[in-house]
């Protein structure tokens, strides 16, 4: 491939621009759609939407999720809200202001259309859930109840307490379990998918291994949808689930579809800390807390007195004194820089001094213990489980940690990959999020993908594209099972003396180092070759027990990091290569003088797309430019 597909980005003005696409997109008639089949895997948001409205619209569709439920989807997770753009007499909020917010909140680094496209979506997508039950806060007379998140000046986020994602995936899911009990969705859990198949260049299933007998299974269909996720857990300690993997997308980009941007992966600056060497996780503390959390460290470097024993004059609230206009609600790459840099010079607290305080005493001595208890009584009391201390009366402590991941497979306008009939939704495609996720904006981005963007996009690819069913002993499917089956067989064959873990939890601490938070040439392309020495060290040095036959986790674990292994060389590579600084992509050759991001738009403003051409192989780096007409760039400023 010597360039990039064509994004088919819409023409003319792009605040009716997706209306204008969807009104020319073909339909099929719903007789025929009960004749086609389509493959959706992934469980969360996007998948469970997407999967439920194709059925309700008549397609056959098959659901694989590795869960064995799709309610344990990893977006449950989701604590703080989702964006939508509902205009209140007391903000006045706009689909326009949204829109400028999402695409200066990415650094520019995102296609103008695709973000209008989000914001247009945003209220259709609250009306949707708000009918499916979602129980949203509300104000005393019944209406919905937004609060702010980071990177706006409006409150804009709708949310229900500390579990938005639990409930919006509730909501999915029970439209999903709708269909299943009609008959027009089989749910196949507890399947890990292991390759791709494809058939003259399209899309047209996946070998999925069977987690409780180990079987490799084909499933094919018309059209496939991936909806798996973000890549985060190449960090090893990251927010998401500890099965939250990179396998479906990156043996994808293997058959060829499009990895775009991996070097933009965003690190959440409101985590509790890790507390154990022997940690596997990091657990998440909700944005939403910095509504009424005022984030600080001692102003004098070391001090190591209780927080009650620091006057205030002898705090230093950093964000607020930094970014008078957001305080602390500025964007979360801003947040979580400037609380490594302050612990990195000596101001941190708590353990290693790898931590700075998040201070509900204000709102508490203001609004009442009791307010701010139904607020985010939920998140409180898992905080005091997890850390053994009372956030009522002593300040959170919190530090970045590994979150969301920008990057993912390249995608149209219609969410189709470069891979024909091979759509991406969710966290799994490189998204309208540009260099930085905008907190909130993750779950507007999943349902709008699955309610409302894939099931137009996949109709009108099946349209003009008769795909006749494949049979499980195509050569093409002979093919990948035979691919899913070496890779299994060459793992176990090994016969190691160190466990997975031992190797992803090194690839991690590589990881950040070199390519989190921020990065230099230097360290970047230290981090390359200390990754391709890790990988030639794990394929020589793993020990996966037990047989291929029956539940094997540390096969699972395996086969999976591998796969990160691989992929974290092309994050490294794309970091590299992008000699600028935009949002959580911050290269420190690359500053402003007050120590902000420095882009270089006359040649970066463009999505970096990454072509794989075999083991061995250097990978082509193509570039889409992106192009602005409704909003210039502009010196992205929370100043």
């Amino acid at each position: 491939m010597s360039a990039l597909p064509d994004p088919r980005l819409p023409a003319g003005p792009i605040a009716d621009a997706w209306r204008r696409t969807r009104e020319e997109l073909p339909l099929i008639s719903p007789l025929r759609k009960r004749q086609l089949r389509v493959l959706v895997v992934g469980t969360g948001l996007a998948g469970a939407s997407a999967a439920a409205t194709l059925a309700e619209q008549g397609y056959r569709v098959t659901v694989l999720t590795y869960h064995d439920s799709p309610r344990r989807a990893h977006s449950v997770a989701a604590q703080g809200g989702i964006n939508a753009a509902r205009p209140m007499a007391v903000d006045g909020d706009s689909v326009s202001r949204l829109f400028a917010d999402t695409l200066r909140g990415g650094d520019f680094r995102a296609r103008e259309a695709g973000c209008m496209r989000l914001a247009e979506l945003s209220s259709a997508i609250i009306d949707q859930c708000v009918a499916q039950g979602v129980p949203f806060a509300r104000e005393y007379g019944g209406t919905l109840a937004p609060r702010s998140f980071g990177g706006a000046l409006v409150s804009r986020t709708f949310y229900a307490r500390g579990q938005t994602g639990q409930q919006l995936l509730y909501g999915a899911t029970a439209a999903l379990l709708r269909q299943v009990a009609a008959g027009r969705i089989t749910l196949l859990p507890r399947r890990d998918v292991l390759e791709l198949i494809t058939v003259d260049g399209v899309a047209r299933g996946v070998v999925a291994r069977h987690l409780l007998t180990g079987e490799l299974e084909v499933h094919s269909a018309q059209a496939v949808l991936l909806a798996t996720g973000g890549y985060s857990n190449v960090y090893f300690l990251s927010t998401n689930a500890l099965k939250s993997n990179a396998t479906a997308i990156w043996r994808a980009h293997r058959q060829g579809a499009l990895f775009a941007n991996p070097c933009f992966t965003q690190i959440h600056p409101t985590c509790i800390p890790s507390g154990d060497p022997g940690q596997s996780k990091l657990t998440l503390m909700s944005e939403s807390l910095r509504n009424d959390g005022r984030i600080w460290v001692p102003a004098i470097a070391g001090d190591g007195r209780p927080p009650q024993q620091i006057p205030e004059a002898e705090r230093d609230y950093f964000l607020e004194r930094l970014y008078p206009r957001y305080g602390n609600m500025a964007p979360r790459d801003l947040a979580s820089r400037r609380a490594r840099e302050l612990c990195n010079a000596g101001h941190g607290v708590g353990a290693g001094g790898r931590s700075v305080y998040l201070d509900l005493r204000d709102a508490i001595a203001e609004q009442g213990r009791a307010v701010i208890g139904q607020r985010y009584g939920n998140l409180l009391e898992m905080y005091a489980r997890i850390s053994g201390d009372d956030p009522y009366a002593a300040p959170l402590r919190i530090y970045p940690a590994p979150h969301y991941t920008m990057g993912g497979l390249w995608v149209d306008y219609q969410l189709m990959s470069s891979l024909p009939g091979l759509f991406v939704l969710g966290e799994a495609n490189f998204s309208e999020h540009g260099a930085n996720r905008l907190g909130a904006s993750a779950l507007m981005q999943g349902l709008a993908d699955g309610y409302f963007i894939a099931p137009a996009a996949v109709t009108a690819w099946l349209a003009g594209h008769p795909t006749p069913a494949v049979a499980a002993d195509h050569p093409a499917c002979r093919q990948a099972l035979d691919q899913a089956r070496g890779r299994i067989t060459a793992l176990l064959a090994v016969n190691g003396s160190r466990p997975v873990d031992a190797f992803h939890r090194e690839l991690g601490e590589l990881m950040i180092e070199h390519c989190g938070i921020s990065r230099t040439a230097e360290g970047l392309r230290a981090g390359l070759a200390a990754v391709a020495a890790l990988e030639r060290r794990f394929s020589a040095e793993v020990r996966v027990p037990g047989t291929a036959a029956g539940p094997n986790p540390e096969l699972e674990k395996a086969l999976r990091l591998a796969d990160f292994l691989a992929l974290a060389q092309l994050m490294l590579r794309d970091a590299l290569a992008r000699e600028e600084s935009c949002g959580a992509h911050f290269r420190e050759e690359h500053q402003t003088p007050e120590g902000e991001a420095s882009r270089d738009d006359a040649r970066f403003a463009h999505i970096a797309a990454w072509e794989y051409r075999g083991d061995g192989a250097e990978p082509r780096r193509l570039a889409e430019p992106l192009r602005y007409t409704a909003l210039q760039p502009s010196a992205r400023s929370y100043r």
